[in-house]
């Protein structure tokens, strides 16, 4: 009944020893092999997300997002976004727990951080849709949003891409100086660019924005290179959006879970018939899609429970193999199943009392 808790510290030894770049690898063959097979329909899909919505002076969500694969596992994480959370408390906007629940009995099998793991396979599903829609030639890449996803999302493309160029704006200066630091791991020449010319210039762009609602898009339609291929990651909520609704109706629009999308996605602006494929289709079926490589495509990437499930096996396989984690006693297991009270375990001694 122990279940296995991979916490911070034993997330520092799967980046120090397992490496970035082979953990990032990692979870982009894991996703595009899943997303095959999602397409194929050997896989099932995960239901739309569902949670609490925060308005007024605290603005944010806190929702949960399940997935179930029959006979062996559920995987739920727990993941709030708090887009004031840098500013008034030095935390991560996103946080979040996930835990691995055995299909066949509901014990808890292992619970495990969501930080980095939602931004690594955030990065790896952007990688896995930008090496299926954008051109074989592209280099450079924009960033519109230097917070923590710009990280992972980078990292995710230069292991797809051969990026000669970043192109980076922020509405936070500090943001976007700071991107320099965070990011000079990857060695790549970042310059900071206006939206107007990070979107003229890029031939991949990544939006990741704190956004509010309504208050979209974050950089006008514009010059763009015909083949353009944009990963939008930042609308994740009902009427949240980042792209021009123009230049949507101008793409072709691929979604990681078109119910969610159309649900708090970009895809809220658009009618049922000028959505595209899924994500899984255009993985199980590149031939159909491969002369869009050429035009202008969108990844409408909202998050979805099965990247948390396939993200979560490369996090416990990797940790198996270094012997990481500790197994704890969380679950009871009473001696007489039938009755709840008798539990075995140690008690500390009561304390005296004096008068």
């Amino acid at each position: 009944m122990d279940t296995w808790l991979l916490c911070q510290d034993d997330m520092v030894r799967l980046l120090n020893v397992v490496g970035r770049d082979a953990l990032m690898q990692r979870m982009i063959s894991t996703l595009e092999a899943g997303f095959t097979e999602l397409g194929h329909g050997r896989r099932a899909e995960s239901p739309m997300r569902t949670g609490f919505t925060r308005t007024g002076d605290i603005p944010g969500v806190i929702e949960t997002m399940p997935h179930r694969d029959p006979g062996l596992g559920v995987t739920v994480k727990t993941v709030s976004y708090s887009p004031r959370n840098v500013a008034d408390h030095h935390l991560p906007t996103i946080l979040g727990t996930v835990s691995r629940i055995d299909d066949n009995t509901g014990r808890l099998v292992a619970l495990a951080d969501g930080v980095l793991l939602t931004a690594l396979r955030t990065g790896a599903a952007s990688a896995v849709a930008t090496r299926r829609l954008a051109h074989p030639d592209s280099q450079v890449v924009g960033l519109i949003g230097a917070g923590a996803q710009a990280v992972t999302q980078l990292h995710g493309l230069s292991q797809v891409m051969d990026i000669k160029q970043v192109l980076v704006f922020d509405i936070e200066e500090q943001h976007a100086k700071s991107f320099l630091s965070r990011a000079a791991f990857l060695g790549l020449d970042l310059e900071f660019a206006s939206p107007e010319r990070v979107l003229a210039e890029s031939d991949v762009l990544c939006t990741a924005t704190s956004v509010p609602v309504g208050a979209g898009p974050v950089f006008p339609d514009g010059e763009h290179r015909p083949h353009l291929h944009i990963n939008s990651l930042g609308a994740d909520e009902i009427g949240k959006t980042e792209l021009p609704v123009s230049l949507l109706r101008r793409a072709l629009v691929c979604v990681d879970h078109r119910e969610q999308a159309r649900n708090e996605g970009e895809c809220q602006q658009l009618a049922e018939d000028e959505i595209g494929p899924s994500l899984a289709y255009l993985c199980a079926h590149p031939e159909e899609w491969a002369h869009h490589r050429q035009t202008l495509t969108v990844f409408d990437s909202t998050g979805v429970a099965f990247e948390d499930h396939l993200a979560l096996d490369v996090i416990m396989a990797a940790a198996e193999e270094l012997g990481l984690g500790t197994k704890m006693s969380i679950e009871c297991r009473p001696d007489d199943v039938l009755d709840p009270y008798s539990l075995r375990g140690h008690v500390p001694a009561a304390p005296q009392l004096t008068f």
